[in-house]
Order: C-alpha cells, then structure tokens, then sequence
C-alpha cells in the first residue's frame, strides 16, 4: 500500500501540474493573439476614425462604426474629447448609458493614456477584452476609440478543452494507478515472501529455500538469504556436534577420576602401590581435562576476534627452533629427527602465538611419524609472504579427510588410537589466520602429510 500510494501520489501530482500548465499556457496563448488582434484592429480604425473627426464628419464616424461592429462578437464605440458617445455598434444597449466615465478605460483614454484589459460587459456579466484608444491629432485630442471583443464562445471552447484534458487526466490516473498497482505487487510480493522466510530461518528452521524469479536485487538478494540459511545451518549442526564433542571428552577424564576417587574410598588406599597408580591417573586426567579446556578457551577467543595479539617484526628461525626445542624430548622418545632449512626472514606477528601454532604442527608430524623418521621443515620468501613447510613421513592423510582435518574435534579414522581430541591443528589454523596468513594441507597415502604455511614479511 506504500508502495501504491507514493506511486499514485506522484503520477497525479506529475499530471495533474502538466494538466495545469497545459491549460494555463492555452489560456494564455488565446488571450495574448486576441490582445494583438484587438491591438492591430484599434490602430487601424482610429486612423480613419481621426482623419473623419478631423475633418468634423459625424456622419462618416457612424458609417464607420457600423460597418465594422457587430454587437454579438465585436462592440465599436466612439467618443468625443469630452466623453459624449458620438457613435456606437450597439445603440440599443448604449442608450441605456448616461455616464461613461466608470466604464473601464473610458477615464483612462480621455486622459490621453491607452487602457486595455478583460472587464465584463456594459450591461451584462459576460467577459470581454477591450481596448481604449485617444485619437490625438496635432497634439490635440480630438475624440477616443474604445473596441471590446466578448470571450463568450472562448470560454465554451476553453471549458470544453479544460474537460478533454481532465477526462484524459482521469483515464492516464486511472490506467497508471492500474500499472503502479502491477508493479508494487511485483515488488511487495517477492519482499513478503523474504519475510516470511526469515521468520522461519529466525524459528530454525535452515532447509527451506527460496526462489524468487526476477533478474535484479531481489533475486540477488534471495541467494544472498538461501547463502546465509545454507551457512546457518552449517553453522548449527557444528555446534551440535562440538556440544556433543566437548561433553564426550569432559565426560571421559571426569569419569576417570571419579571412579578413581571412588577405588580409593572403598579401601583402594591402604595398599600403596595402588594408591600411588590411582593418583597418578587422577593427575594425568586432570591434567589432560586442565589441557582441553584451555584449548577450548583458546580456540573460543580466536574464533570471537578478541585474542589480543603483540604484532611485531619477529625472526621466523628463531620461533621454529624454540619449537623444535620444546619437543625435543618426544622427538627423542620417538626416535624421529628433525631437518630445518629456514632463510634468515623476519615475519609480522605474535610470538608466542606462533610459537603455538608451531608447536600444534610439529606435535601432530610427531604423532603420526614412525619411528627412525624424519621431519623436514622448510622456509623461504615469496613476493611479501614467508612460506613455511612441514613435512612428516607419516602414512598420510586420506584425501576424504583432507577437507576436514582443521575441523574442532575431528580426528582422521587410522589416529583413533593416537591421543589427542583434534584440537590442535584448528587452534593453529585459527592463529595463522589471525596473522593474515594462511595454510593448508596435502598428502599422499603412505608418503607422509605437508603442511603449508604463509605469513606476512616485515614491511
């Protein structure tokens, strides 16, 4: 209804001010050629008026008048330099007339002063254009020539003129109220059907699709709204599936303990080799539950945008050896070695940070590596990023999981039995991407996993 409203509002104000000035600039036009007719008519008769008057012909002045008036249309009047009417086309009217002097232009003339507008008739309430002419001659003013033409049969014309133009006024509102209404319809319905199918997405429900079959921004618009159901949906069934990952690893190292704690009431601490494994288990549960909620923490903060980060020029070789350092000892264990050729570069970012992510890339190459292997770790410049590689000699990744191995709780199906809840390589991915930068993975079965980072150089 807005719409059809302001639509209808401004085709009636946008015809209806063409109407007008159609109308006025007729009006005008007609009134303006009458004027210059009268004009043209007025100068010519009052010369052979004066040169009759001159000559003290009244008989000639009446011969005049007569010829070319008509009391119909065209009303010739002839006066003396007094004002006394001395001939007239219209004599059965004018006798009525004693005084002339209040009829409009007839002062005017007298005083030697052209007067011409629209006035109504001597005696009736027609409108008519007149003219008031002095006849001076040798600087004497021998009489004044007044000539009135009626606007009767105009005024039927122009009334009749004024009512085509309004029933086409009419017809043009009523076909153009007739299109507007078309057109809002065509405008109101796609957004009513967007409407509704937010309420739904706003209810959750995420499989409905929309279609709306016009090529403009309501189209581009309704895939822009199936994107974001799309992406909502998404969206919900990965925090279904987190809540449910995260209660399943809470769920097992607090059980752990529990039932620990429950061996120890029932007697298990008096025998002290028992007690002292019941405690390490408490602690090493303890400690991996500790681990996972800080990684959810962390992982959380990173995925909000409000982790702080200390960006500064930072040597990249310096943070790949703090990481390789602080493996060192499950390398070690492992029996898996470790070959770094890193260029000398200086990145921008958060050291500590990095050091993180370094430390979830290097913690899932060890995992998966066999031992006697070796892990490869490369980095050089391209254009204003540093590319960082990490390459393990792993069994690989199977390219279905390919896709999903920085997904939160996912773990490939042959690292079941490997520890770890697949924390590790989103929070890393999350990091880097903190960064500005990037990484992803590639693999061949059996030939290991390569890991590829970019991060921005020092300016």
């Amino acid at each position: 209804m807005k719409l059809l409203s302001t639509y209808l509002l401004l085709i009636v104000s946008g015809t209806s001010l063409m109407s007008g000035y159609i109308l006025w600039t007729f009006y005008a036009f007609f009134m303006q050629s009458r004027q210059t007719d009268l004009e043209n008519w007025s100068t010519a008769l009052s010369e052979s008026v004066t040169d009759v008057l001159e000559a003290k012909d009244t008989q000639g002045v009446q011969l005049i008048v007569q010829r070319y008036g008509a009391p119909a249309n065209i009303t010739l009047r002839v006066f003396d330099a007094q004002g006394s009417l001395l001939a007239t086309s219209d004599p059965q009217t004018d006798r009525q007339i004693t005084n002339w002097l209040p009829i409009p232009g007839v002062s005017e003339a007298l005083r030697g002063h052209e007067a011409q507008g629209v006035a109504k008739g001597v005696l009736s309430t027609s409108d008519r254009i007149y003219i008031a002419k002095p006849m001076v001659r040798n600087g004497q003013l021998l009489g004044i020539l007044r000539i009135s033409i009626t606007l009767e049969q105009f005024q039927k014309q122009f009334a009749s003129v004024t009512w085509t133009i309004l029933a086409a006024l009419a017809l043009t509102i009523f076909l153009c109220a007739l299109v507007s209404d078309r057109l809002a319809r065509s405008l109101s319905k796609p957004i009513e059907v967007m409407r509704s199918f937010a309420i739904r997405v706003g209810g959750g429900q995420f499989d409905d699709r929309l279609t709306i079959r016009q090529s403009n921004e309501l189209d581009q618009l309704a895939t822009e709204l199936n994107r974001m159901s799309a992406r909502l949906k998404s969206l919900d069934e990965e925090r279904r599936v987190f809540l449910a990952n995260v209660s399943h690893e809470l769920r097992t190292p607090v059980s752990n303990v529990q039932v620990t704690i429950e061996a120890l009431e029932r007697g298990a601490v008096d025998e002290l080799e028992l007690r002292d494994r019941f405690f390490q288990t408490i602690k090493e549960e303890t400690k991996r539950l500790s681990g996972l909620i800080h990684d959810l923490l962390d992982l959380g903060r990173l995925e909000a945008g409000i982790t702080l980060l200390e960006i500064q020029a930072i040597a990249l070789k310096g943070v790949i050896s703090r990481a390789i350092r602080a493996m060192e000892v499950r390398l070690q264990a492992k029996n898996v070695a470790v070959q770094v050729d890193v260029e000398d570069l200086r990145v921008m970012g958060d050291s500590e940070r990095l050091l993180q992510a370094f430390l979830n890339l290097l913690d899932n190459a060890i995992k998966y590596s066999t031992p006697n292997a070796c892990i490869f770790i490369t980095a050089s410049r391209n254009k204003q990023q540093a590319l960082i590689s990490i390459r393990d000699q792993g069994s690989g990744i199977p390219e279905t999981n390919l896709p999903r191995i920085f997904e939160q709780f996912y773990t490939t199906s042959h690292s079941t039995k490997q520890s770890g809840v697949g924390l590790g390589l989103a929070i890393a991915k999350r990091i880097i991407e903190a960064h500005g930068g990037s990484i992803t993975a590639n693999s061949k079965p059996g030939q290991g996993a390569v890991f590829t980072l970019s991060l921005p150089l020092e300016s």
